[in-house]
Protein backbone atom coordinates (compact mmCIF):
# COMPACT_ATOMS: atom_id res chain seq x y z
CA UNK A 1 0.00 0.00 0.00
CA UNK A 2 1.23 3.49 -0.87
CA UNK A 3 -0.13 6.95 -0.05
CA UNK A 4 -1.26 7.50 -3.65
CA UNK A 5 -3.22 4.25 -3.73
CA UNK A 6 -4.84 4.97 -0.34
CA UNK A 7 -5.84 8.48 -1.45
CA UNK A 8 -7.35 7.04 -4.61
CA UNK A 9 -9.35 4.47 -2.57
CA UNK A 10 -10.55 7.17 -0.15
CA UNK A 11 -11.65 9.34 -3.05
CA UNK A 12 -13.65 6.45 -4.57
CA UNK A 13 -15.21 5.45 -1.26
CA UNK A 14 -16.73 2.10 -0.37
CA UNK A 15 -17.70 -0.12 -3.28
CA UNK A 16 -17.54 -3.57 -4.83
CA UNK A 17 -13.93 -4.06 -3.69
CA UNK A 18 -13.59 -1.86 -0.60
CA UNK A 19 -15.23 -1.78 2.86
CA UNK A 20 -14.42 0.83 5.55
CA UNK A 21 -14.61 0.02 9.28
CA UNK A 22 -13.98 2.59 12.00
CA UNK A 23 -13.22 -0.14 14.54
CA UNK A 24 -12.82 -3.90 14.72
CA UNK A 25 -15.91 -6.11 15.12
CA UNK A 26 -16.55 -9.83 14.62
CA UNK A 27 -19.33 -8.81 12.18
CA UNK A 28 -16.65 -8.65 9.51
CA UNK A 29 -17.33 -12.35 8.89
CA UNK A 30 -20.16 -11.23 6.61
CA UNK A 31 -17.86 -8.99 4.56
CA UNK A 32 -15.11 -11.62 4.34
CA UNK A 33 -17.67 -14.17 3.16
CA UNK A 34 -19.21 -11.70 0.65
CA UNK A 35 -15.84 -10.78 -0.89
CA UNK A 36 -14.81 -14.45 -1.18
CA UNK A 37 -18.10 -15.27 -2.94
CA UNK A 38 -17.58 -12.35 -5.33
CA UNK A 39 -14.32 -11.16 -6.88
CA UNK A 40 -12.39 -10.46 -3.70
CA UNK A 41 -11.87 -7.14 -1.92
CA UNK A 42 -10.29 -5.34 1.03
CA UNK A 43 -11.55 -4.31 4.45
CA UNK A 44 -9.91 -1.17 5.88
CA UNK A 45 -9.98 -0.79 9.69
CA UNK A 46 -9.52 2.74 10.97
CA UNK A 47 -11.53 4.57 8.27
CA UNK A 48 -15.01 5.96 8.91
CA UNK A 49 -18.00 5.78 6.57
CA UNK A 50 -17.27 9.43 5.77
CA UNK A 51 -13.81 8.41 4.48
CA UNK A 52 -11.97 9.96 7.42
CA UNK A 53 -8.80 8.25 8.65
CA UNK A 54 -9.10 7.68 12.41
CA UNK A 55 -6.76 4.74 12.75
CA UNK A 56 -7.02 1.93 15.31
CA UNK A 57 -4.78 0.32 17.88
CA UNK A 58 -3.33 -2.68 16.08
CA UNK A 59 -2.59 -5.70 18.25
CA UNK A 60 -1.65 -9.31 17.65
CA UNK A 61 -4.91 -10.28 19.37
CA UNK A 62 -6.99 -8.47 16.71
CA UNK A 63 -4.95 -10.03 13.90
CA UNK A 64 -5.42 -13.47 15.44
CA UNK A 65 -9.19 -12.98 15.80
CA UNK A 66 -9.47 -11.96 12.13
CA UNK A 67 -7.56 -15.08 11.05
CA UNK A 68 -9.87 -17.22 13.22
CA UNK A 69 -12.96 -15.64 11.64
CA UNK A 70 -11.67 -16.48 8.14
CA UNK A 71 -10.71 -20.02 9.18
CA UNK A 72 -14.16 -20.62 10.71
CA UNK A 73 -15.97 -19.81 7.47
CA UNK A 74 -17.14 -22.85 5.52
CA UNK A 75 -14.96 -23.62 3.65
CA UNK A 76 -11.98 -21.70 5.07
CA UNK A 77 -11.32 -18.38 3.33
CA UNK A 78 -7.83 -17.21 2.39
CA UNK A 79 -6.91 -13.72 3.61
CA UNK A 80 -3.83 -11.52 3.97
CA UNK A 81 -3.43 -8.95 6.73
CA UNK A 82 -1.42 -5.78 6.06
CA UNK A 83 -0.60 -2.83 8.28
CA UNK A 84 -0.25 0.67 6.83
CA UNK A 85 0.57 3.33 9.43
CA UNK A 86 -2.32 3.05 11.90
CA UNK A 87 -4.64 1.27 9.45
CA UNK A 88 -5.23 -2.49 9.36
CA UNK A 89 -6.10 -3.91 5.94
CA UNK A 90 -7.62 -7.35 5.36
CA UNK A 91 -7.19 -8.53 1.76
CA UNK A 92 -9.75 -11.22 0.88
CA UNK A 93 -9.04 -13.36 -2.18
CA UNK A 94 -11.80 -14.45 -4.53
CA UNK A 95 -12.58 -18.00 -3.46
CA UNK A 96 -12.04 -20.97 -5.74
CA UNK A 97 -14.42 -23.19 -3.76
CA UNK A 98 -17.64 -21.14 -3.74
CA UNK A 99 -20.14 -20.76 -2.17
CA UNK A 100 -18.74 -19.72 1.22
CA UNK A 101 -20.76 -19.19 4.38
CA UNK A 102 -20.12 -17.71 7.80
CA UNK A 103 -21.98 -18.25 11.08
CA UNK A 104 -24.61 -15.74 9.92
CA UNK A 105 -25.28 -17.34 6.53
CA UNK A 106 -24.27 -16.84 2.89
CA UNK A 107 -23.33 -13.36 1.70
CA UNK A 108 -22.49 -11.81 -1.67
CA UNK A 109 -20.90 -8.43 -2.37
CA UNK A 110 -23.20 -6.07 -4.23
CA UNK A 111 -21.75 -2.61 -4.69
CA UNK A 112 -20.89 -1.16 -1.29
CA UNK A 113 -22.92 -3.65 0.74
CA UNK A 114 -22.68 -7.31 1.71
CA UNK A 115 -26.09 -8.84 1.06
CA UNK A 116 -27.40 -12.02 2.63
CA UNK A 117 -28.62 -14.60 0.13
CA UNK A 118 -32.05 -16.18 0.35
CA UNK A 119 -32.54 -19.93 -0.03
CA UNK A 120 -33.38 -19.62 -3.75
CA UNK A 121 -30.47 -17.23 -4.33
CA UNK A 122 -28.08 -19.70 -2.67
CA UNK A 123 -29.45 -22.44 -4.90
CA UNK A 124 -29.04 -20.38 -8.09
CA UNK A 125 -25.57 -19.25 -7.04
CA UNK A 126 -24.51 -22.86 -6.40
CA UNK A 127 -25.76 -23.87 -9.86
CA UNK A 128 -23.77 -21.05 -11.47
CA UNK A 129 -20.64 -22.12 -9.62
CA UNK A 130 -21.07 -25.72 -10.72
CA UNK A 131 -21.71 -27.07 -7.22
CA UNK A 132 -25.24 -28.14 -8.06
CA UNK A 133 -25.95 -29.46 -11.55
CA UNK A 134 -29.07 -27.88 -13.03
CA UNK A 135 -29.85 -30.82 -15.29
CA UNK A 136 -29.69 -33.34 -12.44
CA UNK A 137 -32.18 -31.52 -10.19
CA UNK A 138 -35.58 -33.18 -9.65
CA UNK A 139 -38.41 -31.20 -11.24
CA UNK A 140 -41.40 -31.54 -8.95
CA UNK A 141 -43.68 -29.64 -11.35
CA UNK A 142 -43.39 -32.34 -14.01
CA UNK A 143 -46.28 -34.84 -13.99
CA UNK A 144 -45.22 -38.10 -15.65
CA UNK A 145 -48.74 -39.09 -16.66
CA UNK A 146 -49.66 -35.69 -18.13
CA UNK A 147 -46.39 -34.23 -19.40
CA UNK A 148 -44.32 -37.17 -20.67
CA UNK A 149 -44.07 -37.59 -24.47
CA UNK A 150 -43.34 -41.24 -25.22
CA UNK A 151 -42.83 -40.54 -28.94
CA UNK A 152 -39.80 -38.41 -28.04
CA UNK A 153 -38.36 -41.28 -26.02
CA UNK A 154 -38.91 -43.64 -28.97
CA UNK A 155 -37.18 -41.15 -31.25
CA UNK A 156 -34.23 -40.89 -28.86
CA UNK A 157 -33.86 -44.66 -28.47
CA UNK A 158 -33.79 -45.05 -32.25
CA UNK A 159 -31.07 -42.39 -32.60
CA UNK A 160 -29.06 -43.99 -29.78
CA UNK A 161 -29.54 -47.44 -31.30
CA UNK A 162 -31.13 -48.75 -28.09
CA UNK A 163 -33.81 -51.42 -27.94
CA UNK A 164 -37.03 -50.86 -26.03
CA UNK A 165 -37.14 -54.29 -24.40
CA UNK A 166 -37.90 -53.24 -20.80
CA UNK A 167 -40.74 -51.12 -19.33
CA UNK A 168 -40.65 -47.40 -20.13
CA UNK A 169 -40.19 -46.41 -16.48
CA UNK A 170 -37.13 -48.66 -16.19
CA UNK A 171 -35.63 -47.19 -19.37
CA UNK A 172 -36.03 -43.65 -18.01
CA UNK A 173 -34.37 -44.60 -14.73
CA UNK A 174 -31.53 -46.33 -16.59
CA UNK A 175 -31.01 -43.21 -18.72
CA UNK A 176 -30.75 -41.25 -15.42
CA UNK A 177 -33.50 -38.84 -16.40
CA UNK A 178 -35.90 -40.07 -13.71
CA UNK A 179 -35.92 -41.58 -10.22
CA UNK A 180 -38.48 -43.60 -8.32
CA UNK A 181 -39.19 -41.62 -5.17
CA UNK A 182 -41.81 -43.00 -2.75
CA UNK A 183 -43.27 -45.15 -5.54
CA UNK A 184 -43.63 -42.12 -7.81
CA UNK A 185 -41.55 -41.55 -10.95
CA UNK A 186 -39.88 -38.13 -10.71
CA UNK A 187 -38.15 -36.51 -13.68
CA UNK A 188 -35.04 -34.33 -13.44
CA UNK A 189 -34.55 -31.21 -15.55
CA UNK A 190 -32.64 -33.07 -18.27
CA UNK A 191 -35.54 -35.48 -18.66
CA UNK A 192 -37.94 -32.55 -18.98
CA UNK A 193 -35.80 -30.89 -21.67
CA UNK A 194 -35.62 -34.12 -23.70
CA UNK A 195 -38.99 -35.81 -23.16
CA UNK A 196 -41.59 -33.22 -22.21
CA UNK A 197 -44.61 -32.59 -24.43
CA UNK A 198 -44.17 -28.87 -23.84
CA UNK A 199 -40.67 -27.94 -22.54
CA UNK A 200 -41.37 -24.20 -22.29
CA UNK A 201 -44.15 -24.96 -19.80
CA UNK A 202 -41.29 -25.64 -17.37
CA UNK A 203 -38.39 -23.65 -18.84
CA UNK A 204 -38.73 -20.47 -20.87
CA UNK A 205 -35.07 -21.07 -21.73
CA UNK A 206 -35.85 -24.22 -23.76
CA UNK A 207 -36.57 -22.34 -27.02
CA UNK A 208 -34.27 -21.84 -30.00
CA UNK A 209 -34.65 -18.83 -32.33
CA UNK A 210 -33.46 -18.94 -35.95
CA UNK A 211 -33.24 -15.82 -38.11
CA UNK A 212 -32.28 -15.44 -41.78
CA UNK A 213 -31.10 -12.01 -42.98
CA UNK A 214 -31.06 -10.70 -46.53
CA UNK A 215 -27.50 -9.27 -46.41
CA UNK A 216 -24.39 -9.32 -44.24
CA UNK A 217 -25.99 -6.87 -41.81
CA UNK A 218 -28.57 -7.43 -39.10
CA UNK A 219 -31.20 -5.32 -40.88
CA UNK A 220 -33.63 -6.98 -43.29
CA UNK A 221 -35.11 -10.22 -41.96
CA UNK A 222 -36.17 -12.71 -44.62
CA UNK A 223 -37.40 -15.41 -42.25
CA UNK A 224 -37.65 -16.19 -38.55
CA UNK A 225 -38.59 -19.40 -36.75
CA UNK A 226 -38.85 -20.39 -33.09
CA UNK A 227 -38.36 -24.06 -32.23
CA UNK A 228 -39.46 -25.53 -28.90
CA UNK A 229 -39.99 -29.26 -29.22
CA UNK A 230 -37.34 -30.84 -27.01
CA UNK A 231 -33.58 -30.92 -27.38
CA UNK A 232 -33.39 -33.57 -30.12
CA UNK A 233 -36.13 -32.04 -32.29
CA UNK A 234 -34.68 -28.55 -31.78
CA UNK A 235 -31.29 -29.71 -33.09
CA UNK A 236 -32.87 -31.44 -36.08
CA UNK A 237 -35.06 -28.44 -36.89
CA UNK A 238 -32.13 -26.00 -36.76
CA UNK A 239 -30.02 -28.17 -39.07
CA UNK A 240 -32.91 -28.32 -41.56
CA UNK A 241 -33.42 -24.57 -41.28
CA UNK A 242 -29.74 -23.83 -42.06
CA UNK A 243 -29.71 -26.26 -45.01
CA UNK A 244 -32.72 -24.45 -46.42
CA UNK A 245 -31.20 -20.96 -46.15
CA UNK A 246 -27.50 -21.28 -47.01
CA UNK A 247 -26.23 -21.21 -50.59
CA UNK A 248 -25.37 -24.35 -52.54
CA UNK A 249 -23.15 -24.48 -55.60
CA UNK A 250 -23.06 -27.35 -58.09
CA UNK A 251 -20.08 -29.05 -59.69
CA UNK A 252 -20.76 -31.14 -62.79
CA UNK A 253 -17.86 -33.43 -63.65
CA UNK A 254 -19.85 -36.57 -64.45
CA UNK A 255 -23.40 -37.36 -65.45
CA UNK A 256 -24.37 -36.71 -61.86
CA UNK A 257 -23.90 -33.23 -60.42
CA UNK A 258 -22.32 -32.70 -56.99
CA UNK A 259 -23.80 -30.28 -54.48
CA UNK A 260 -21.36 -28.26 -52.36
CA UNK A 261 -23.01 -26.29 -49.53
CA UNK A 262 -21.73 -22.87 -48.55
CA UNK A 263 -20.69 -24.19 -45.12
CA UNK A 264 -19.74 -27.76 -44.15
CA UNK A 265 -22.59 -29.46 -42.29
CA UNK A 266 -20.22 -30.78 -39.65
CA UNK A 267 -19.21 -27.23 -38.70
CA UNK A 268 -22.69 -25.82 -38.20
CA UNK A 269 -24.02 -29.05 -36.70
CA UNK A 270 -21.32 -29.01 -34.01
CA UNK A 271 -21.95 -25.28 -33.42
CA UNK A 272 -25.65 -25.96 -32.87
CA UNK A 273 -25.08 -28.95 -30.58
CA UNK A 274 -22.59 -26.94 -28.50
CA UNK A 275 -25.06 -24.07 -28.14
CA UNK A 276 -27.90 -26.36 -27.03
CA UNK A 277 -25.77 -28.65 -24.87
CA UNK A 278 -23.80 -26.00 -23.01
CA UNK A 279 -26.29 -23.17 -22.67
CA UNK A 280 -27.06 -21.87 -19.17
CA UNK A 281 -30.69 -22.94 -18.76
CA UNK A 282 -30.96 -20.96 -15.52
CA UNK A 283 -30.24 -17.74 -17.44
CA UNK A 284 -33.54 -16.40 -18.80
CA UNK A 285 -32.05 -13.30 -20.44
CA UNK A 286 -32.07 -14.78 -23.94
CA UNK A 287 -32.50 -17.83 -26.17
CA UNK A 288 -30.17 -20.03 -28.14
CA UNK A 289 -29.93 -17.92 -31.28
CA UNK A 290 -28.89 -19.02 -34.77
CA UNK A 291 -28.43 -16.16 -37.26
CA UNK A 292 -27.81 -16.75 -40.96
CA UNK A 293 -26.33 -13.89 -42.97
CA UNK A 294 -25.18 -13.76 -46.57
CA UNK A 295 -21.57 -14.33 -45.49
CA UNK A 296 -21.72 -16.00 -42.08
CA UNK A 297 -23.59 -18.10 -39.53
CA UNK A 298 -23.58 -17.13 -35.86
CA UNK A 299 -24.75 -19.61 -33.20
CA UNK A 300 -24.92 -18.13 -29.70
CA UNK A 301 -26.22 -19.14 -26.31
CA UNK A 302 -26.59 -17.56 -22.86
CA UNK A 303 -23.76 -18.56 -20.56
CA UNK A 304 -20.10 -18.13 -21.42
CA UNK A 305 -17.41 -20.58 -20.40
CA UNK A 306 -18.27 -22.52 -17.27
CA UNK A 307 -16.52 -20.86 -14.34
CA UNK A 308 -14.41 -23.92 -13.63
CA UNK A 309 -12.92 -23.93 -17.17
CA UNK A 310 -9.99 -21.55 -17.63
CA UNK A 311 -9.96 -19.49 -20.86
CA UNK A 312 -6.47 -20.78 -21.71
CA UNK A 313 -7.87 -24.34 -21.66
CA UNK A 314 -10.64 -23.56 -24.15
CA UNK A 315 -10.53 -26.02 -27.05
CA UNK A 316 -8.04 -28.30 -25.26
CA UNK A 317 -10.68 -30.17 -23.32
CA UNK A 318 -14.33 -29.77 -22.43
CA UNK A 319 -16.08 -29.48 -19.12
CA UNK A 320 -19.84 -29.60 -19.59
CA UNK A 321 -22.13 -27.22 -17.77
CA UNK A 322 -24.94 -29.76 -18.21
CA UNK A 323 -23.21 -33.11 -17.78
CA UNK A 324 -26.35 -35.25 -18.06
CA UNK A 325 -27.53 -33.42 -21.19
CA UNK A 326 -24.08 -33.98 -22.70
CA UNK A 327 -24.13 -37.65 -21.77
CA UNK A 328 -27.55 -38.20 -23.37
CA UNK A 329 -26.49 -36.44 -26.58
CA UNK A 330 -23.23 -38.40 -26.70
CA UNK A 331 -25.22 -41.59 -27.35
CA UNK A 332 -26.69 -40.12 -30.55
CA UNK A 333 -25.29 -39.32 -33.99
CA UNK A 334 -25.13 -35.63 -33.11
CA UNK A 335 -22.14 -35.99 -30.78
CA UNK A 336 -19.38 -38.25 -32.08
CA UNK A 337 -17.10 -37.64 -29.11
CA UNK A 338 -17.76 -35.38 -26.13
CA UNK A 339 -15.17 -32.61 -25.91
CA UNK A 340 -14.10 -32.70 -29.58
CA UNK A 341 -16.70 -30.27 -30.97
CA UNK A 342 -14.51 -27.15 -31.11
CA UNK A 343 -11.69 -28.92 -32.94
CA UNK A 344 -14.14 -30.59 -35.32
CA UNK A 345 -15.54 -27.17 -36.25
CA UNK A 346 -12.04 -25.85 -36.89
CA UNK A 347 -11.01 -28.90 -38.93
CA UNK A 348 -14.12 -29.00 -41.11
CA UNK A 349 -13.81 -25.29 -41.97
CA UNK A 350 -10.12 -25.73 -42.77
CA UNK A 351 -10.84 -28.75 -44.98
CA UNK A 352 -13.16 -26.59 -47.10
CA UNK A 353 -10.60 -23.75 -47.32
CA UNK A 354 -12.88 -21.46 -45.33
CA UNK A 355 -11.66 -18.94 -42.72
CA UNK A 356 -11.10 -20.20 -39.19
CA UNK A 357 -14.21 -19.98 -36.98
CA UNK A 358 -14.34 -17.25 -34.34
CA UNK A 359 -15.31 -18.18 -30.77
CA UNK A 360 -16.35 -15.47 -28.34
CA UNK A 361 -17.23 -15.98 -24.71
CA UNK A 362 -18.11 -13.64 -21.90
CA UNK A 363 -21.62 -13.63 -20.45
CA UNK A 364 -22.66 -15.55 -23.58
CA UNK A 365 -20.91 -17.90 -25.99
CA UNK A 366 -20.93 -17.60 -29.76
CA UNK A 367 -19.46 -19.40 -32.76
CA UNK A 368 -19.15 -17.56 -36.07
CA UNK A 369 -18.57 -19.38 -39.35
CA UNK A 370 -17.42 -17.12 -42.20
CA UNK A 371 -17.66 -17.24 -45.96
CA UNK A 372 -15.86 -14.05 -46.92
CA UNK A 373 -16.59 -14.48 -50.64
CA UNK A 374 -20.20 -13.42 -50.19
CA UNK A 375 -21.35 -9.88 -50.60
CA UNK A 376 -17.99 -8.44 -51.69
CA UNK A 377 -18.21 -8.92 -55.45
CA UNK A 378 -15.09 -11.04 -55.89
CA UNK A 379 -15.19 -13.04 -59.11
CA UNK A 380 -12.85 -15.58 -60.67
CA UNK A 381 -10.48 -15.49 -57.67
CA UNK A 382 -8.71 -18.77 -56.89
CA UNK A 383 -10.35 -20.08 -53.73
CA UNK A 384 -7.21 -20.85 -51.72
CA UNK A 385 -5.57 -17.49 -52.49
CA UNK A 386 -8.77 -15.66 -51.60
CA UNK A 387 -8.95 -17.42 -48.22
CA UNK A 388 -5.32 -16.62 -47.44
CA UNK A 389 -5.90 -12.96 -48.33
CA UNK A 390 -9.00 -12.84 -46.14
CA UNK A 391 -7.18 -14.37 -43.16
CA UNK A 392 -4.33 -11.84 -43.50
CA UNK A 393 -6.85 -9.00 -43.69
CA UNK A 394 -8.63 -10.25 -40.55
CA UNK A 395 -5.30 -10.52 -38.69
CA UNK A 396 -4.31 -6.98 -39.68
CA UNK A 397 -7.73 -5.66 -38.68
CA UNK A 398 -7.43 -7.30 -35.25
CA UNK A 399 -3.94 -5.81 -34.77
CA UNK A 400 -5.17 -2.33 -35.70
CA UNK A 401 -8.14 -2.67 -33.35
CA UNK A 402 -5.89 -3.64 -30.43
CA UNK A 403 -3.56 -0.71 -31.17
CA UNK A 404 -6.54 1.67 -31.26
CA UNK A 405 -7.91 0.39 -27.92
CA UNK A 406 -4.48 0.71 -26.24
CA UNK A 407 -4.08 4.23 -27.65
CA UNK A 408 -7.50 5.29 -26.31
CA UNK A 409 -6.73 3.80 -22.88
CA UNK A 410 -3.36 5.59 -22.81
CA UNK A 411 -5.09 8.91 -23.61
CA UNK A 412 -7.84 8.31 -21.03
CA UNK A 413 -7.25 5.53 -18.45
CA UNK A 414 -10.81 6.00 -17.13
CA UNK A 415 -12.45 5.45 -20.52
CA UNK A 416 -15.54 3.20 -20.36
CA UNK A 417 -16.29 0.22 -22.58
CA UNK A 418 -19.25 2.14 -24.00
CA UNK A 419 -16.93 5.00 -25.01
CA UNK A 420 -14.45 2.52 -26.51
CA UNK A 421 -17.25 1.00 -28.59
CA UNK A 422 -18.23 4.42 -29.96
CA UNK A 423 -14.67 5.44 -30.81
CA UNK A 424 -13.66 2.13 -32.43
CA UNK A 425 -16.94 1.29 -34.15
CA UNK A 426 -17.04 -2.14 -32.47
CA UNK A 427 -20.06 -3.63 -30.73
CA UNK A 428 -20.11 -3.75 -26.92
CA UNK A 429 -19.55 -7.52 -27.14
CA UNK A 430 -16.57 -6.95 -29.44
CA UNK A 431 -15.02 -4.52 -26.95
CA UNK A 432 -15.59 -6.99 -24.08
CA UNK A 433 -13.84 -9.72 -26.09
CA UNK A 434 -10.83 -7.50 -26.89
CA UNK A 435 -10.55 -6.24 -23.29
CA UNK A 436 -10.63 -9.81 -21.93
CA UNK A 437 -7.98 -10.84 -24.47
CA UNK A 438 -5.74 -7.90 -23.50
CA UNK A 439 -6.11 -8.85 -19.81
CA UNK A 440 -5.35 -12.50 -20.56
CA UNK A 441 -2.24 -11.43 -22.49
CA UNK A 442 -1.26 -9.28 -19.47
CA UNK A 443 -1.19 -6.12 -21.59
CA UNK A 444 -3.66 -4.18 -19.43
CA UNK A 445 -4.88 -4.35 -15.85
CA UNK A 446 -7.98 -2.98 -14.16
CA UNK A 447 -7.27 -0.90 -11.07
CA UNK A 448 -10.22 -0.41 -8.74
CA UNK A 449 -13.93 -1.19 -9.32
CA UNK A 450 -15.79 -1.20 -12.65
CA UNK A 451 -17.28 2.18 -11.80
CA UNK A 452 -14.66 4.68 -10.72
CA UNK A 453 -11.64 2.53 -11.51
CA UNK A 454 -9.15 2.93 -14.33
CA UNK A 455 -7.07 0.94 -16.80
CA UNK A 456 -3.31 0.52 -16.47
CA UNK A 457 -1.22 -0.46 -19.52
CA UNK A 458 1.34 -3.09 -18.57
CA UNK A 459 2.85 -3.98 -21.96
CA UNK A 460 2.31 -1.98 -25.11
Amino acid sequence: MEDKELNFILKQGEGQFAEFKESFSSDISRDICAFANSEGGRIFFGITDKREIKGIEITNKIKSEIQDIARNCDPTIKIKIEQFDNLLIVDVEEGDNKPYSCSQGFYLRNGSSSQKLSRDEIFDFSIQEGKIKFDEQINNDFDFKKDFDESKLDQYLKLADLTKNIPTEDILVTLKVAKLIKNELKFNNAGVLFFSKNPSKFFISSKVVCVNYRTNEKVDILDKKIFDNGIINNIQDIISYIKKHIDVRYVIKTAKRKEIPQFPEEAYRESIVNAVMHRDYVDKSGDVLVEIFKNKIIASNPGGLVKWLKPEDFGKYSRARNQLVAELLSKTEYVEKVGSGINRIRSSMKDENLPAPVFEYNSSFSTTLFDETKGKGEKNVPEKRMIETTQKTVEKTVEKTVEKILQLIEENPKITQEELAKKTGLTRRGIEWNINKLKEDKKIKRIGPDKGGYWKIIIK
